[in-house]
């Protein structure tokens, strides 16, 4: 427990954006584990275990408290402004991680996570963290791939004002070349 409670408790935080449920959610991993301590105890591939554990208890604590989606969730109607405010906005988000050590990444990635409504943190955080395809996010959270693509582009643009808010990153737009 003590070489994996990290790395199972930031799991679960990322995916939920709350440290309180995310700790619940740990112990439950971690039960899990106890359960099956014979076959870990020894197993190379005990961390794996335990990460899709976590995220799987993870996405069925969320669909189990998810509130109803908006009727007018899926509806995305994207102009040129909006195009290139994503563009730019995801070219700052990646630059400006690149610019400070891991503890202050974490910090602001986290911090910016939290301020992300549900629908667009979850598929960001499997995408981005847990390395999902965009189809299997959509078929593990049962939408369209549509949305899922939308959710993650803007869940990257509103990561990006909140980066610029705490001035790691420059405001979108500004300041690139063309």
């Amino acid at each position: 427990m003590r070489a994996y409670q990290d790395m199972v408790f930031s799991t679960t935080v990322r995916l939920t954006g709350n440290a309180a449920q995310a700790e619940d959610i740990s112990q439950d991993v971690f039960l899990k584990a106890y359960e099956h301590f014979d076959r870990l105890r020894s197993s190379p591939t005990a961390g794996g275990w335990l990460k899709t554990v976590a995220t799987n208890l993870t996405l069925n604590h969320l669909t189990r408290h998810r509130k109803r989606w908006r009727l007018f969730s899926e509806v995305f109607t994207r102009d040129e402004q909006e195009a290139e405010d994503i563009e730019s906005a995801a070219t700052a988000f990646e630059d400006a991680l690149l610019q400070i050590d891991d503890e202050q990444r974490r910090d602001r990635i986290g911090q910016a996570l939290q301020g992300l409504p549900e629908h667009q943190r979850v598929p960001l955080v499997l995408y981005h963290f847990e390395d999902m395809p965009y189809q299997e996010i959509a078929t593990r959270l049962g939408h369209s791939l549509a949305k899922i693509k939308t959710d993650i582009l803007r869940g990257r643009l509103a990561m990006a004002k909140a980066l610029t808010r705490s001035g790691l990153a420059p405001e979108p737009g500004c300041g690139r070349a063309p």
